[in-house]
Formats: C-alpha cells, sequence, structure tokens
C-alpha cells in the first residue's frame, strides 16, 4: 500500500480525480449565478418592471437550479461510485492476502484486524477516496466565487461576514486534533475486541476484558461526540453573528438609501450559500484527519502481514480490482 492517504487516491485512478474536480468546478459556477438572477427579480419587483422581465428571470433561476442539480446528481454518483471501488480493492487486498497465507499459522490478533478492516475500517477509508479532491475544490470554489459576489455588491457588509469566521480558523483544528487521538484509541480498542471474538475463550477473565472494552468504546464515543458537537455549536452561533451584522449593516443601507433590499436579500442567501460549504469544507477536513489516522493503521497491518506472511496483493493486481 502507498505510504500516505493521498498515495492511495491516486493508485485508485488519477484521470477519476480530474472528471470529479471539472464537475465541482462546474457545480460551484452554476450554483453562484443563482444569487444575481435572485437579486435581479427582486429589484424587478419593488422597481415596476413589468411582470414578462420577472417571468422570464424566474425561469432563467429555475434553468440555473436544474443545471446545478443535475450536475450535483452526477457528482454524487460518481464519488460513491470510485469510493465504492476503493471499499472492494481494501477488501479484497486484504482477503487475498489471508489467502496467499491459508498454510502458515495465524494468530487470533491477525484475524482480529483482518476482520475489523474488512467489515469496518475499510469503508471509511475507501469512501474518503470519492470527496478526496472533489469536495474541498466544490466547497472552496464556492466560498472564492460567492464571497467574491458579495464583495463585489458591498465590501463593507462582506467583511463584516468575513470576520465572524476567523476564529474557526483557531478552535477547529485544535478541537480536530483531540477527536484524533480518540479515533485511534476507538479503532485500536474495536480490534482488540475482534481478537477476543476469534479466539472464541469463554472464561470469566475473557469476558471481563470484553466488556470493560466496550466499556471503553462507550467512553472514547461519548468524548468524542462532546466535541464534535461542542464545535458545531461553536460554529453555528459564528454564522448567527454572520446574520446580525447583515441585517444590521444591511438596515442601515437601506434606510439611508446606500443600497437596495435585493442586495441585502442577496447577502442573506449568500451567508446560506457560505454557511453551507464553509461546513462542508470544515467536515471533509475533520474526515481527512480522521482517514489519515484509520489508513495509517490499515497500512502498518497490512505491511506487517507482508512480512510475516508473505508477499500479499501488489499493485499489479489494481487493474483487476478495480474493473
Amino acid at each position: 500500500m502507498p505510504k500516505n492517504l493521498f498515495g492511495f487516491v491516486l493508485l485508485m485512478g488519477r484521470h477519476h480525480q480530474i472528471a470529479i474536480a471539472a464537475l465541482s468546478i462546474l457545480l460551484f459556477l452554476a450554483g453562484t449565478a443563482p444569487l444575481e438572477v435572485q437579486r435581479r427579480i427582486i429589484n424587478a419587483a419593488t422597481g415596476g418592471a413589468s411582470y414578462q422581465a420577472i417571468l422570464i428571470l424566474v425561469f432563467a433561476y429555475l434553468g440555473l437550479a436544474l443545471l446545478e442539480g443535475l450536475t450535483k446528481l452526477a457528482l454524487n454518483l460518481y464519488r460513491g461510485w470510485i469510493g465504492e471501488v476503493a471499499i472492494r480493492w481494501l477488501r479484497m487486498g486484504v482477503l487475498a492476502a489471508s489467502e496467499c497465507s491459508r498454510e502458515s499459522p495465524v494468530d487470533a490478533l491477525a484475524e482480529g484486524v483482518q476482520l475489523s478492516i474488512v467489515l469496518a475500517e475499510a469503508e471509511p477509508v475507501g469512501g474518503f477516496v470519492g470527496t478526496s479532491v472533489s469536495e474541498p475544490l466544490l466547497q472552496a470554489g464556492i466560498l472564492i466565487a460567492v464571497g467574491g459576489y458579495m464583495i463585489y455588491l458591498q465590501p463593507l457588509m462582506a467583511l463584516a461576514v468575513a470576520v465572524v469566521f476567523l476564529p474557526q480558523i483557531g478552535f477547529v483544528p485544535l478541537m480536530q486534533m483531540a477527536i484524533n487521538r480518540r479515533v485511534e484509541t476507538k479503532i485500536t480498542v474495536m480490534r482488540h475486541v475482534s481478537e477476543g471474538m476469534v479466539r472464541h475463550v469463554v472464561t470469566s477473565d475473557a469476558l471481563d476484558a470484553q466488556s470493560s472494552r466496550v466499556q471503553r468504546l462507550f467512553s472514547t464515543n461519548m468524548s468524542i461526540y462532546r466535541i464534535k458537537f461542542t464545535m458545531n455549536f461553536l460554529m453555528n452561533l459564528m454564522t448567527q453573528v454572520g446574520y446580525v451584522g447583515i441585517f444590521a449593516l444591511g438596515g442601515y443601507y437601506v434606510v439611508t438609501g446606500k443600497t437596495e433590499i435585493g442586495t441585502v436579500v442577496a447577502f442573506i442567501s449568500g451567508l446560506s450559500k457560505i454557511t453551507d460549504p464553509w461546513g462542508e469544507l470544515v467536515d471533509w477536513y475533520r474526515d481527512l484527519k480522521v482517514t489519515q489516522v484509520k489508513y495509517a493503521l490499515i497500512r502498518d497491518a497490512s505491511d506487517a502481514a507482508t512480512t510475516l506472511r508473505g508477499e500479499g496483493v501488489s499493485r499489479d493486481e489494481v487493474p483487476a480490482l478495480t474493473r
């Protein structure tokens, strides 16, 4: 297996990642245009424009929404497919390695690790392959495009919105590092649970050890939940502060005649379009860090199996597994 997660992503298909990236670019471009059409509809309705002109803008908005929806559908299906291919490769690699070493003795720990990888660990690692490149490209593209549009409309209001996201750059990575440590502990404990199940030893000490591991999994998961949902709470709070800034500045500009009501509406919609991709980008970052931990554990297990039992699945077998 490649030494790092992105080496594995490239192993699963560079050309697929390029095609997914192209769809992502098309999607964030298609997702920005409706903001301008929405602003023009509001201004046309409040400015006494003809109903025919408004209707043309409404159909243009509908067409853009349809294009955005179909592009997102194609992107999600494509990302799902490449992710499932990677999951299948990991599972078949582990199974093939165990078949190659059928004649050699296998201890319960090795069998427990294989069981854990095939049933649980391969899915989140392989699934990340589909979103590894396209997700940050898509969400960062939306942030840049919508943010640039908001700066074009009203720079001071855009600055007020941007300020509320700055604290998140500080607390998100710190909280994520704490989650990563707990995820590594969780995977290690789950492998020991699998080891205990493979041994089929039913004694009082064995049951107590398994019960202790299950209790540790419970405590670790609850610790992850506390950090994760506290992070979500702080991010949502920052978003509401952004809306307060738009209402305060936007209301002042409308009352003093410095801007149109359509601009304020566009800013409200724009903040929601920024909030969603920002949240998705943070989720991607969290997935990246957690998946790097999981991939390293799978790679180490694969390297150990290769060293102790002989060669497993080689890179030459990748095309057969990804057909």
